[in-house]
């Protein structure tokens, strides 16, 4: 019997090329079973594609990919027992919700008492019970939404397949149904000794909905993993700039270590700053990145004195959002830092154009290696 803890998928060194163009360069990762692992990316990095791969729909020029310890080659898509929520998987629209969600096991052949518990089942841990006989056409954007996820849910699959699921819902919806799909991905009964949580690899290209959904996340950029890690530790500590911009982190400076580890000095174009992360094996005198968080600021008044991490500029813009405010700090020669402060912050900011006092938490400083 496998262990709990060995990968139920495993992506090893798989590449694909469209004609001359490389969609996938050597990508490895893998997936523990109950985990839902999200791939983030650009429009054109890959994970669509490597999605494909892993559901049998196109093959890999070179590498593997393993359920379970096997090879997926040669094995076509329906004997692979997945499931998917494409975007471009519509449901039957003329069909009942009871209809669609019982399809894949009526052509599995199970019987039609099996049938009903299941459907059932399905329809009450995605809250749609009493909205059997409905027609599909019936139902709202989100309500659409939760019977393709029953849908795709009904068979047990042993691994769930989501590309961009809630794409075409709008901005509230999406929120909505964030914290639900992962409750329901994560209470669906998931193998035969009653262990929860069905193993998922979800494609997005939205940071919130990645950081809402995963338990870790692959950032994919020009297909080649940049970064795989929780949320929590990729938003502390991005591994390259260019994850870091992609996450909406813009604060970028040129900096030279004055002092090392554990609390790093660094010097940056806006003055000595004190940090608290930094790369393993940096040196005195290295080359790196800061990379200052938008919410590592608040305002230091005048009579801040010489405290720590204090830069100084002029406030170009701010832009009041209710619970945060968001800033511009012009400095030195037309450069700019973004920032995200409370929101009660808002009453005590000069106005635009006017000279600007802010101290930075070390905490929400990062180094990142200088590469080209």
């Amino acid at each position: 019997m496998h262990q709990h803890t060995q990968a139920l998928l495993e992506i090893d060194d798989v590449s694909k090329s469209f004609g001359d163009t490389r969609v996938l360069q050597g990508v490895s990762f893998e997936a523990a079973r109950g985990e839902i692992i999200c791939l983030l990316g650009p429009s054109g990095c890959g994970k669509t594609t490597l999605l494909r791969i892993v559901a049998g729909l196109e093959q890999a020029d070179a590498g593997q990919v393993l359920l379970d310890g096997r090879t997926l080659a040669g094995v076509p898509v329906h004997r692979r027992g997945f499931g998917f929520m494409f975007q471009d998987y519509a449901l039957f629209p003329h069909r009942n919700v009871y209809d669609n969600v019982a399809f894949g096991l009526r052509m599995a052949g199970q019987s039609k008492a099996a049938r009903h518990s299941r459907v059932m089942e399905v329809l009450a841990l995605v809250e749609l019970a009493g909205l059997e006989t409905r027609r599909v056409h019936e139902l709202s954007g989100g309500q659409q939404q939760r019977v393709a996820l029953a849908r795709s849910l009904a068979p047990q699959p042993a691994l769930l397949l989501l590309d961009e699921p809630l794409g075409s819902l709008d901005r509230t919806l999406r929120e909505e149904l964030l914290g639900e799909l992962r409750r329901i991905l994560k209470q669906t009964p998931a193998g035969p000794g009653g262990e929860r949580g069905i193993t998922s690899i979800y494609v997005t290209h939205d940071q919130q909905e990645a950081f809402a959904i995963a338990d870790r996340v692959v950032i994919m950029n020009a297909g080649r993993i940049e970064q795989i890690d929780t949320p929590l530790a990729i938003y502390r500590q991005p591994a390259s700039p260019f994850v870091a911009r992609f996450l909406g982190m813009h604060n970028l400076l040129p900096s030279q270590i004055v002092a090392g580890a554990p609390e790093w000095l660094v010097a940056t174009p806006v003055g000595l700053l004190r940090c608290t992360a930094g790369p393993a094996g940096a040196l005195a005198d290295a080359s790196l990145w800061a990379l200052i968080r938008p919410d590592a600021a608040r305002l230091a008044g005048p009579a801040a004195g010489e405290a720590e991490n204090l830069i100084q500029g002029r406030l170009l813009e701010l832009s009041f959002r209710g619970s945060q405010v968001k800033i511009a700090l012009g400095y030195g020669d037309g450069q700019r830092l973004v920032f995200d402060l409370p929101g009660a912050a808002a009453a005590e900011l000069p106005p635009a154009g006017e000279a600007l006092q802010l101290a930075l938490a070390p905490e929400g400083i990062s180094l990142l290696a200088r590469t080209p």
